[in-house]
């Protein structure tokens, strides 16, 4: 009774309801987009391939996991959102070491939209970049039924435009919908497979390929980490701030203490999210191209989706975007000028640069907690696949639960906030906060 009342106040906030059908029917048209194959794909080969992929725990079907199965069905969609999040990360690292692109991330506004129109063009160059790759690929393996100039112009615009479309509608989720538009839409691709992958594992009991004693403690384990990854999104350091009591007239204000709370993991799945991207970006290569060239097959040999090298090259990754995307949200110099502004103050230190600094020394020291903890619970699941010996699909590895649990509870955030704003009862009101928001009513 409960969960339905707390429905039912979605639907008494037009504005929230009108987001909510607006960011699904944007997926909806990025799932129905990605059933649309490209003509003149050897669809049923490919298909084939891809299934020994899955079932030999290949980088490809790791990718493929990140487009909801477009990849493996060479459909317009193929690409994913994969080419945006790789250029939107070139443009932020170039954005700290190239001057002109330094001062237009200082210019407001108007710098943001300039320097998100050049990701705009970096994308659609990374999109023409993999989609020569991929035609490449599927030549050499002869999955063309016609083969020509005529045909890999087509792919190749098809792809691009595809690449191109999921772009903005990630961009139109962000700007009037509910969540980061582009964490939804790998939100939804990974959704999408992830019951053939418990289908898959039934399969395998039923089979008896695996043992049940195996599928429960698989179970057991997501269950785990799903409280673990609840735990490191809403687990937080709050630091008490004072203001000074001030008498205005005979109405005294301020002389109250409050708090700023610091995340455990401030960067929430970006990281994750990233450094699966520059994998992606440094791995699809040699993927497709093992079968043709020595140098690229030594490469993918060595990262296997499941093995040591790719587990820590991944969480390594992991740490360092951790940091990158901490730093890029949190300046710790505004931060401390806006609370001198305001007239605030931590108890024991000065305003100003002593704040500042302490502010730095703490996302620091929480930002290392909270990039190992990230660290492990994205490689751990993969680690368990080797010990045990899985044949389980990609789409349940370490990466993608983490991504799935950390955007589903961003999106509840979002929605929560919505709620409160409005003084109804939200998804996670508990305590005083519920109490208090009930009693304003």
């Amino acid at each position: 009774m409960a969960l339905m009342r707390k429905l039912k106040n979605i639907f008494a906030i037009p504005e929230l309801l009108w987001k909510l059908l607006f960011t699904l029917g944007v997926l909806i048209v990025y799932r129905l987009g990605s059933y649309i194959p490209v003509i003149g794909v050897n669809a049923r080969m490919l298909a084939e391939y891809m299934s020994r992929s899955d079932a030999s725990g290949s980088l490809l079907s790791y990718f493929d996991a990140f487009t909801g199965g477009s990849l493996s069905a060479a459909t317009v969609f193929a690409l994913g959102i994969g080419p945006y999040i790789t250029a939107s990360i070139m443009m932020q690292m170039l954005s700290m070491a190239v001057p002109y692109l330094e001062q237009l991330n200082k210019e407001g506004e108007y710098g943001r939209k300039l320097i998100n129109q050049y990701t705009r063009y970096l994308t659609i160059g990374l999109s023409i970049f993999y989609s020569i790759t991929y035609i490449t690929w599927l030549e050499h393996m002869n999955l063309i039924l016609d083969p020509g100039i005529g045909f890999r112009i087509l792919f190749i615009l098809s792809l691009t435009v595809g690449a191109t479309f999921v772009m903005w509608l990630g961009e139109q989720i962000s700007l009037m919908g509910l969540g980061n538009g582009s964490s939804m839409i790998i939100f939804a691709g990974i959704v999408a497979r992830f019951p053939n992958g418990i289908l898959k594992m039934a399969e395998s009991v039923v089979q008896r390929d695996t043992s049940l004693f195996v599928a429960l403690f698989i179970l057991c384990a997501f269950a785990i980490f799903t409280s673990a990854i609840v735990f490191l999104e809403k687990g937080d350091r709050k630091i008490p701030v004072q203001y000074p009591r001030r008498v205005v007239g005979q109405r005294v204000y301020g002389g109250q203490t409050s708090y700023i709370p610091f995340k455990i993991n401030p960067a929430g799945v970006m990281p994750v999210i990233f450094a699966q991207s520059v994998l992606g970006f440094f791995l699809f290569i040699p993927r497709l191209l093992a079968d043709k060239f020595v140098l690229f097959k030594a490469i993918n040999e060595s990262f296997v989706a499941y093995g040591y090298l790719y587990n820590i090259l991944m969480f390594a990754l992991i740490v360092f975007f951790t940091f990158f995307y901490t730093a890029l949200v949190y300046n710790p110099l505004e931060l401390a000028q806006n609370l001198k502004k305001n007239g605030g103050f931590i108890p024991g230190l000065r305003p100003g640069k002593q704040t500042a600094d302490f502010f730095n020394y703490l996302l620091d020291r929480i930002g290392l907690v909270g990039a190992i903890y990230l660290g492990i619970l994205a490689i751990l699941p993969n680690i368990f696949g080797r010990i045990f010996m899985l044949s389980l699909d990609m789409r349940l590895s370490g990466t993608s639960f983490l991504i799935m649990v950390g955007v589903a509870l961003e999106f509840a955030a979002q929605v929560e906030a919505y709620l409160i704003e409005h003084k109804y009862e939200g998804f996670l009101s508990v305590g005083r906060i519920k109490d208090r928001l009930l009693g304003q009513r």
